[in-house]
Order: structure tokens, then C-alpha cells, then sequence
């Protein structure tokens, strides 16, 4: 009994050792009627305390089945303390060979998408992140709700 307490232990260090980020800040916006129109712009704010850390920013998106495209394009607005608000227009694949690239529940599908190529260094202080879809479709049909997650990064 007590090697199989011992092995139990064993098994739950690894699990807990072997994540390399810390989830920092997640937030989702419902989109009303599954419907997101392209002037619902919509904000959030994270406060960044460790300034030594580098930090993953990922668009979240939940979205049905039904939705009609591989991709999403967003217009990502992102405020750092002390600058000018700065906006980048992002194709956003959803979908490879295999299918959707998320995590699906029934007809429901989460996707995580990083919004930087690497790591970032964050200053303390406050950043907005603003998300507004600018696809050709509007309303875009069949989308739950949007929102940010960032994860510190474990070195």
C-alpha cells in the first residue's frame, strides 16, 4: 500500500512539474445572438505586475460547427503603458487538413490562437487589448464569444 501511495505521489509531481506556463489572465466576452458584428469592439485590461517574466498572448475564440470559414481576420488593438494604442490585422487560421485546430465539445469549438511568435517582456502597468472582427460576413454568424488569455512563461 505504501509503494502505491508512493508511486501515486510520483505521478502528480511530474504532472505538476512538467507545465511550462502559468495562466495569468483569462476574460471572454459573450457575443449577443451568436452574432458578432464588426463595430462590437471588444476590450480587455491586464495588469501586468512581473516585469522580469515573458509573457504568451492568445485570441480565444468559441465558435459552433456552423461556422463557415478556416480562418478569422481581427483587427488586434493593444494599448502598453506609456505609448500610443497600436493596431495589427490578423488572418487567424482555424482550420488544417485534419480539421479545426481546437478543442471541440459536441458542436462547440475552442481555439487558442498566440498573437506573437515568441514571448513577450511586459513593463508593469495596465494593457488594453481590443478585438474587433473585420471579416466580409457581417454579422459573423455562429461565434459564441471572444476574449484574451495570457500565460507567463515558466523559464
Amino acid at each position: 500500500m505504501q509503494l502505491f501511495n508512493y508511486k501515486i505521489f510520483i505521478v502528480a509531481a511530474l504532472i505538476f512539474t512538467s507545465c511550462n506556463t502559468i495562466d495569468v489572465y483569462e476574460k471572454n466576452s459573450p457575443v449577443p445572438k451568436h452574432e458578432w458584428s464588426s463595430n462590437n469592439r471588444l476590450s480587455f485590461t491586464f495588469n501586468a505586475t512581473d516585469s522580469l517574466a515573458y509573457y504568451n498572448i492568445y485570441l480565444v475564440l468559441r465558435h459552433t460547427e456552423s461556422y463557415h470559414f478556416n480562418n478569422i481576420w481581427i483587427d488586434f488593438t493593444y494599448s502598453i503603458p506609456g505609448k500610443k494604442p497600436q493596431t495589427q490585422r490578423l488572418n487567424l487560421q482555424l482550420t488544417n487538413s485534419n480539421g479545426w485546430m481546437g478543442a471541440s465539445m459536441d458542436d462547440i469549438i475552442e481555439q487558442r490562437v498566440l498573437l506573437f511568435s515568441h514571448p513577450l517582456k511586459l513593463s508593469n502597468g495596465d494593457y488594453t487589448f481590443m478585438l474587433q472582427q473585420v471579416m466580409r460576413e457581417d454579422p459573423l454568424q455562429n461565434i459564441l464569444n471572444a476574449g484574451i488569455r495570457v500565460e507567463k512563461v515558466v523559464q
